[in-house]
């Protein structure tokens, strides 16, 4: 790993995208607890995109319109529902003990689908993990989970 991959994935960590949102929200409503359920949810949302694109199964995004096209409909459904419920409730602030409401496992599963259906994830992964690969490297699946690995642990 080099000092570029590190600095490049730290900045991309730190920018607050939908799955921080998420993991920051749950915390502040449901507490520490849930909320790493929640960071556990959306990492291992982020193992999908990138072991596609380790075994090379994101180039048929890049060859097929048709799949592309059908992962971010797929993830507009979603994004569309989560809008909707959010839309329907009334308006007011409800805080809750932390024993109601939805269970942790419930937390981690909407995390991992926040993830899981954001076809920019993918995109990220195409583009960025295998410019960090050296092309003279005899074994580029180990050094991408390596390098995916240490993403996800960030």
């Amino acid at each position: 790993m080099n000092v570029e991959f590190f600095l490049t994935s730290l900045i991309v960590v730190l920018l607050p995208g939908t799955g921080v949102i998420y993991t920051v929200s749950i915390g502040l409503l449901r507490g520490a607890k849930a909320s790493i359920f929640a960071a556990f949810g959306c990492t291992a949302g982020i193992l999908p995109s990138m072991i596609a694109t380790i075994f090379g199964l994101s180039a048929i995004f890049n060859t097929s319109a048709v799949v592309f096209q059908s992962v971010k409909f797929i993830g507009m459904v979603y994004l569309l529902y989560i809008s909707w419920t959010m839309w329907r409730e009334n308006g007011q602030i409800r805080l809750q003990n932390k024993e109601e409401g939805i269970g942790l496992l419930k937390i981690s599963f909407k995390g991992f689908l926040i993830n899981i259906l954001n076809p920019k994830l993918t995109l990220f992964f195409l583009a960025f993990l295998p410019q960090f690969i050296p092309s003279q490297t005899q074994t580029p699946v180990v050094d991408m989970l390596v390098l995916g690995g240490f993403f996800m642990a960030l």
